[in-house]
């Protein structure tokens, strides 16, 4: 318990006389005590039975800011009077760094290697899953066809609607600023042009890639990061299964085998919807439509997007799988690493599609 003296006449001020325990467990009803009495203040620690850290920080915090006045301590409370204040220093919690173009320079080269050395663990991740490519080959009896076709489901099945909506409006916003466009000129046939080349080489792909990586490359990293948290992928060594084998290979089949088939749906949808927006606003009637596609889609850009889908899916599940198996330490690697995923595969795949469009055009296919 405390005991507060207040004094007056010449000796204005107040003593505060602790008796029992000076501990946490009434910290906040002293602290409301002690701001209670006036200056100058005198704290009488004579009758003090118990005294932890909580209660010498009260007690020197007093003295720090209102210059109270500690009588009766004993030489073990002394000490740890002493030591509180003696761990009274500011701390910056982030120490001054660089500033100004030497900033700028030490951020760049810590992102080039660290971009170098995300680049050669992907590499090496792909050496790993074309090696466990090898031995299910070898031995076909490895190869867990069942989580395959689970993986169709939720790679492709459940994709379809977004998938399908994304290019139909896709294909309605191309001929509408095309039309837009080429009314200037009087050339509104050539918005069918337009939608046909755009959808089919380029824009029915690259967009569905972009899907397919928010939404399945995620996914893969989260439910493979989440079992490196949980130590099951450990397990899985430790009994003789190859988490290559057993988590990627299917999860990187199905992406590879769908992403054909949601690019070539992404693509009729995109050319229906380019249909009915030439239909409603430029007059052009379907078979019309129809028969101008036939006439200017050459089949190689068919052949272009067939070929480039595949390989779009296997960036997006190779850079997912590979974020999944980084995730150390807690949950919150879990959401980075996603993160991480998406942006890597995406970035992958519009690097590749720039590739592709140059080596096609240097080939022929135009």
């Amino acid at each position: 318990m405390a005991v507060n003296d207040q004094q007056s006449g010449d000796q204005r001020g107040s003593t505060y006389r602790v008796a029992g325990a000076l501990t946490i467990t009434r910290a906040a009803t002293t602290q409301r005590e002690i701001a209670a009495l006036s200056d100058p203040l005198t704290i009488d620690l004579s009758k003090v039975e118990r005294m932890d850290t909580v209660g010498a920080w009260l007690v020197y915090r007093s003295v720090r800011d209102r210059k109270a006045k500690v009588i009766g301590a004993t030489a073990e409370e002394q000490a740890l009077l002493d030591e509180v204040a003696e761990y009274d220093k500011p701390v910056k919690i982030q120490p001054d760094g660089p500033t100004g173009a030497r900033k700028v320079f030490i951020e760049l080269g810590e992102w080039v290697v660290g971009t170098g050395h995300t680049l050669v663990g992907l590499l090496g991740f792909f050496g790993a899953t074309l090696i466990a490519y090898g031995n299910v080959i070898r031995r076909p009896r490895k190869f867990r066809f069942n989580s395959v076709v689970q993986r169709f489901d939720v790679v492709g099945v459940r994709a379809l609607g977004i998938i399908g909506l994304m290019s139909f409006l896709i294909g309605i916003v191309i001929g509408q600023q095309g039309a837009v466009q080429l009314e200037q000129f009087g050339a509104e046939i050539y918005t069918i042009n337009l939608i046909g080349r755009i959808t089919v080489r380029e824009l029915g792909v690259l967009m569905t890639a972009i899907m397919v990586a928010g939404r399945s490359g995620s996914a893969f990293a989260a439910q493979i990061g989440t079992m490196k948290i949980t130590e099951e992928i450990d397990a899985m060594r430790t009994i003789g299964v190859s988490p290559i084998e057993a988590l990627v290979l299917p999860r990187m089949t199905a992406c590879v085998l769908m992403m054909p088939l949601l690019g070539f749906w992404a693509i009729v949808m995109s050319l229906l919807g380019g249909g009915i927006l030439v239909w409603t606003q430029l007059g052009i009637p379907p078979t019309t439509y129809i028969q101008r596609l036939q006439e200017v889609i050459p089949m190689t850009d068919l052949w272009i997007a067939l070929i480039k889908a595949p390989v779009f899916g296997f960036i997006i599940a190779l850079a997912g799988c590979f974020q999944g198996m980084l995730v150390e330490g807690d949950s919150e690697q879990v959401g980075s690493r996603t993160t991480t995923a998406v942006v890597q595969s995406i970035f992958l795949v519009i690097v590749l599609d720039a590739v592709f469009a140059v080596f096609f055009s240097g080939i022929g296919w135009r």
